[in-house]
């Protein structure tokens, strides 16, 4: 596939939001300059063309986001797919829709505009989808380049089991702990626990959505998404007041693999959504990782399936993503161990006597040298010895365990 401009930054150097007053909690303001007319042919193109539209990539491959514009407003029976929605778009009143509610258009160019989404330029096609989006719609305070610096992308079932659930919630709890942000769709299951997981530990969270800024969905997670908007991030591809398709959803998961170093996919079945962003985080050359579950459990099946054929690290704690998204040689972690104990640290002899002393009934030390295979004074000196370390005690018959034995 040719890189298109069309979708990306290639000419991104107007509209900064230095000079153009569209950085986070400013009053979107549109005058006629260059920069502002390139601003609103993006948020023109934004509702009339598609998230990711292939078709759209292959028809404009090599314009600029204000000549495909441009040549959307001469009504070519050519750009006729997409030209039929122009009637109904006004990108003033998209922004000032924006505005009230609490949200702003991001461009590439932008200070807060994510360079990590340029990667699907180059990340070829998935489902029908591709491409780099015109711009994006973000509400919050936060800053969104900022946010995703650090990021991981938490995903899974929507019907997700309590262990899903736990796990999501935990482990989004101690990676926001260090600092990492947590991105997710901000759908029910493995979406909403990731999500409220960061936020309890008052950490950042970012809900990517596959419908307007400004609209709720699925609306039962309408506190959370607000609680999101309030503290966190939730951004868009479509401008507001669009509702999800099945195709938005598709669209929207190959933002969420972009944004973040890694995707973590927690119970996901054979035919899951959350397969579908594992594969864009594979084509955006992003670390994909894998939690483990039940395996009589169908929710963890695409999981395990993850692991087993398409090289996705098994994850079981925040020091295994950590160490997956940091750069090569930092962030490492030391291989699990048992604690040690006070038996771990005697040597041969120790070890050999200590094995042939009984747990009840007492025996004499020639009895115990006898069973170690040992001569009368090495096993002396070892019963001594064992015997400060109070490994072994010593009665009126002979050589026993005690009744219980130091950890």
């Amino acid at each position: 596939m040719r890189r298109c401009s069309t979708l990306g930054s290639g000419e991104a150097g107007s509209g900064g939001s230095g000079g153009g007053g569209f950085g986070p909690g400013t009053t979107t303001v549109v005058a006629d300059g260059n920069g502002d007319q390139e601003r609103l042919a993006r948020v023109g193109l934004s509702r009339v063309i598609e998230p990711g539209d292939l078709a759209a990539l292959k028809a404009f491959d090599g314009l600029t986001a204000q000549e495909i514009w441009d040549r959307l407003q001469h009504n070519s029976p050519e750009y006729e797919r997409w030209s039929t929605r122009l009637a109904t778009v006004d990108p003033h009143r998209d922004l000032e829709r924006a505005t009230a509610a609490g949200a702003r258009f991001v461009i590439p160019g932008d200070d807060e505009w994510p360079e990590q989404v340029d990667v699907l330029y180059e990340a070829g096609q998935l489902s029908r989808r591709a491409g780099v989006p015109f711009g994006l719609w973000v509400r919050g305070r936060a800053n969104l380049r900022h946010a995703v610096s650090r990021s991981v992308a938490m995903v899974g079932s929507r019907a997700c089991s309590s262990y899903g659930e736990h796990v999501a919630a935990e482990l989004s709890s101690g990676l926001a702990d260090n600092g990492v942000t947590i991105v997710s769709g901000g759908a029910y299951g493995i979406d909403a626990a990731a999500h409220r997981g960061a936020l309890s530990a008052a950490g950042l969270t970012i809900a990517v959505l596959a419908c307007g800024v400004d609209v709720s969905y699925p609306k039962r997670n309408a506190a959370l998404l607000s609680r999101i908007a309030e503290d966190g991030i939730v951004v868009a591809e479509l401008p507001p007041g669009c509702a999800p398709t099945k195709l938005r959803f598709l669209a929207r998961n190959r933002l969420i693999a972009a944004v973040a170093q890694g995707t973590v996919v927690i119970e996901a079945a054979i035919r899951s959504g959350a397969l579908n962003t594992a594969g864009w985080a594979e084509q955006c050359g992003r670390t994909v990782l894998a939690v483990p579950g039940p395996v009589t459990s169908r929710m963890s099946a695409g999981s395990h399936l993850l692991v087993r054929e398409r090289n996705a690290v098994l994850a079981t704690n925040v020091a295994d993503i950590i160490e997956a998204i940091s750069p090569f040689g930092t962030g490492l972690t030391p291989a699990p161990r048992a604690p040690q104990t006070v038996t771990d640290t005697l040597n041969v002899d120790l070890q050999r006597i200590l094995d042939a002393v009984p747990v009840h009934t007492p025996v004499p030390t020639r009895r115990i040298a006898t069973t170690a295979g040992l001569d009368i004074p090495t096993t002396e000196r070892c019963l001594q010895t064992l015997a400060t370390m109070t490994l072994v005690t010593q009665t009126d018959t002979g050589w026993r365990l005690p009744p219980t034995t130091p950890s």
